[in-house]
């Protein structure tokens, strides 16, 4: 089974994750999606977190109805911050992996990867990199091997539905039915 990695916090997760591993999906590389939610993300300071259980809900919320999208919780389980290097280590020692992992990066980090992640040559060892348009329409010119993914920008962001909630400006649409209700129930992201 050839598996393609999306990694964040997912707080909370929204349509873009779904159409991001859509779009990954379409380019035929690849079997399954694993989103992998981060204990503690080395590359933000969490916001508003409401915790691991409740994040975790809304991801399984998100992916009903979609089964080539799975969530794999070995971040959470090993606690700490959540390096990528670490997980791929894990995923390229399991058997029913085939082939090299696809990890899925923004052009918002993409620039800086050699720079600013854990290990990035042991990184691209052993998994492909997957750039996928965030900010920008065009391909940035990237020094390392990878893939460029033509997908479409979608301008939502975790950061902006927890704004949104708190402002109480539209937000409901940008999350599934399912996250939304979870987001209802226990009123969250209502304060900054």
């Amino acid at each position: 089974m050839k598996v393609a990695i999306i990694g964040g916090s997912f707080n909370p997760p929204h349509i873009g994750h779904l159409i991001l591993a859509e779009e990954v999906l379409a380019t035929g590389s690849y079997d399954r999606i694993a989103f992998i939610p981060a204990f503690i993300p080395p590359h933000k300071i969490p916001q508003n977190d409401p915790g691991t259980d409740l994040r975790m809900e809304m991801l399984r919320e998100s992916i009903q109805g979609w089964p080539k999208l799975l969530i794999d919780t070995c971040e959470i389980a090993r606690q700490g911050i959540s390096y990528t290097v670490d997980t791929l280590e894990l995923f390229a020692s399991r058997e029913e992996i085939e082939g090299k992992p696809g990890l899925v990066i923004g052009d918002d980090l993409a620039p800086d990867f050699l720079e600013t992640w854990k290990k990035p040559s042991r990184i691209l060892e052993i998994a492909d990199i997957i750039v996928a348009h965030r900010l920008h329409k065009e391909q940035l010119p990237l020094s390392y091997k990878h893939l460029y993914l033509d997908n479409v920008i979608v301008s939502v962001s975790s950061t902006i539905v927890r704004a949104r909630v708190a402002a109480g400006g539209a937000w409901q649409s940008l999350v599934t039915p399912g996250v939304r209700s979870i987001i209802e129930t226990y009123g969250l992201y209502r304060h900054n």
